[in-house]
């Protein structure tokens, strides 16, 4: 695993705002930037200009950023979680088991459609973890 937890901001409509807001204060760049209607995700009409993910950088300092998926509520405060990049199958798996065993599952272990295995898990202390591993 990488050293470094990234966060990751849901928004409600507002993701490409946000990152224009996060651009002009700190003087970074908008990075890998896709809408709903870019991916090859199954998502209603009115999502298509959602931002479904982005990235920040500005030198050491990263962020991820997306829209929340139509009618799915986002709660100001709890907005935020974790994202652990993994280097290999047999990581991104013993930390999903550790953190499933006491945890909430969101979204299982699964293959997705940007070539990475993804899930999605609340700790017992209510933080959100984003576990990925990007496939060769």
């Amino acid at each position: 695993m990488k050293q470094q937890a990234t966060p990751y901001l849901m928004f409600d409509g507002k993701a490409k705002e946000a990152l224009d807001y996060y651009q002009n204060i700190f003087e970074g760049e908008i990075l890998d930037m896709q809408t709903y209607g870019e991916a090859d995700y199954p998502t209603p009409p009115e999502a298509d200009n959602r931002i479904i993910h982005a990235r920040f950088k500005k030198d050491d300092f990263v962020l991820m950023v997306s829209d929340a998926f139509p009618g799915s509520e986002v709660t100001i405060g709890t907005n935020i979680s974790f994202v652990l990049e993994f280097e290999n199958e047999q990581e991104i798996q013993k930390i999903y088991q550790q953190l499933s065993e006491n945890g909430t599952v969101l979204m299982e272990l699964q293959d997705t459609f940007w070539g990475a295995k993804y899930a999605k898990l609340k700790d017992p202390f209510g933080i959100i973890w984003d576990l990925n591993y990007t496939k060769a």
